[in-house]
């Protein structure tokens, strides 16, 4: 405010007069100190920090893995007309024993045979010691597997929900026994197929009756506890007896992730770019936020992409959900039980957050676990990082994943080609396009990569978090 005098007597008016320069006027002198141009949507992009990066010279990535004999272990999708469910015939592949039934009409008389029931919550859609007799398809709700443990006790097995099966296998046999309960947690539409009509049909098709067979045949065949092709070893052994011959047979059609990409094309008026170039440099500033676009939403595809992104190629095996909603340390514990060597979780501020919550009302703090200098929550040592990348549903559940990284320890790895012409980060380039006859400059901003998963135990999901609970 300027210096001001009164120069006024008794109760007449008072003049102000400034003394000193206005800081309004001396403004016109001084320099603006300014900041960098900000942006909204820069995370840490923790993915991309994590991961292994792979060189792939030639766009393509291959990765070649023992024979498994896989049986199609997949989830199915039903359709509805009211509260009537329908088995989609050409899902019924998902089950391991129709997985390559060609024969549409087929698998439209099995779909049109399976039957509606609907159990509510505490109900047991089937239990342990009761006749094998039903192909079972969970449509819409959550259930529990419970078995029994050594000493007698009823221990969880897993939690099924939308589009899980069983039973399509024990349909085989006759006369044997369901070895587990399956029990509703919440309210569950259940499609149900009768042992008796599958075998009818089996009866009818020749080529469904020859199908079962190579199916038989097939499951006859040496496997290891991962499904792979057995390799005969013979151990333990005295004298000389007579080895047994083996060799290590590969799968046939390797997956191949061929490299994507994310770009755009940058425009800059030549005006801009000589005269209002400082302090800043326009053009660099410019191709410094856009790049931050383009690596964002480099992750975002990484991860939802329907392609390669982690969250659609994990392993239906590898894929848990949660026990009671919220992500308790129990389930984290399942998640973590069935792989070896995991590095990090990734999941939603939220998700994180619901997970804290539940450990404070168990009385539990999880640890602290640094990653290059930061600090974050983990649990059993693994640090738990945010990605606010992982979608949250109209219903409020979003998923956490936990990766084991790296290619000596077959895990997930990132995948890009480095080298490439004007490269100004590794596997990103920025290529001047030229001048338009508008005096506008064009830069073409390229940044191409992908991810695969080596073996499927390297990334698991833990699938429909329940948050706001």
């Amino acid at each position: 405010m300027a210096n001001t005098i009164n120069t006024g007597s008794g109760g007449g008016g008072v003049e102000e007069r400034q003394l000193s320069l206005s800081t309004e006027a001396a403004r016109q002198l001084a320099t603006t100190t300014k900041s960098r141009p900000q942006m909204l949507g820069i995370s840490p992009r923790w993915l991309l920090r994590m991961l292994p990066w792979e060189e792939v010279p030639g766009g393509t990535y291959r990765v070649n893995r023992r024979l498994t004999y896989s049986t199609g272990d997949g989830r199915l999708s039903f359709s509805n007309i009211g509260a009537r469910v329908e088995v989609i015939p050409q899902e019924l592949r998902e089950l391991p024993l129709l997985r390559d039934v060609e024969d549409l009409e087929v698998l439209s008389s099995l779909a049109s045979r399976f039957v509606q029931k609907e159990f509510k919550p505490g109900d047991l859609i089937v239990e342990a010691g009761q006749p094998a007799e039903h192909v079972v398809l969970l449509a819409h709700g959550m259930a529990q597997k419970l078995g029994r443990g050594r000493y007698g006790d009823q221990v969880m097995l897993e939690t099924l929900a939308d589009g899980d099966h069983f039973g399509d296998m024990a349909v085989l046999e006759s006369n044997d026994q369901w070895k587990f309960t399956v029990k509703a947690l919440t309210p569950c539409i259940v499609m149900m197929l009768p042992q008796r009509v599958f075998e009818d049909m089996i009866k009818q098709s020749p080529a469904l009756s020859a199908h079962v067979e190579r199916v038989k045949a097939r499951l006859s065949k040496p496997q290891d506890k991962a499904g792979q092709a057995a390799i005969q070893l013979s151990a333990g052994h005295h004298g000389e007896p007579e080895l047994p011959g083996t060799f290590v047979d590969y799968d046939l059609r390797p997956r191949e992730y061929e490299l994507s990409l994310a770009q755009t094309l940058l425009r800059v008026h030549n005006r801009v770019a000589d005269v209002f170039n400082g302090p800043m440099n326009q053009v660099a500033e410019q191709v410094r936020l856009t790049i931050e676009a383009l690596r964002e939403a480099q992750e975002n595809e990484m991860i939802n992409n329907r392609d390669f992104g982690l969250l659609h190629n994990a392993d239906l095996k590898q894929r848990i959900h949660a026990r009671s909603g919220p992500p308790t340390p129990d389930d984290m514990d399942d998640l973590l039980s069935r792989r070896k060597k995991s590095r990090f979780f990734l999941a939603h501020p939220r998700a994180i957050a619901a997970f804290g919550q539940e450990c404070t009302r168990r009385g539990l703090y999880p640890p602290v676990v640094e990653v290059e200098g930061r600090k974050f929550i983990g649990w059993r040592g693994v640090p738990i990082l945010p990605c606010d990348k992982i979608p949250i549903s109209e219903h409020g559940t979003t998923s956490i994943l936990v990766l084991r990284t790296g290619k000596d320890d077959q895990g997930v790895v990132g995948l890009r080609q480095t080298g490439i012409p004007d490269e100004v980060e590794p596997g990103l380039s920025v290529r001047h396009m030229g001048v338009n006859e508008k005096a506008v400059s064009s830069y073409l901003v390229s940044t191409y990569y992908s991810t695969a998963v080596l073996i499927p135990d390297a990334l698991g999901v833990l699938e429909n978090i329940q948050l706001g609970r």
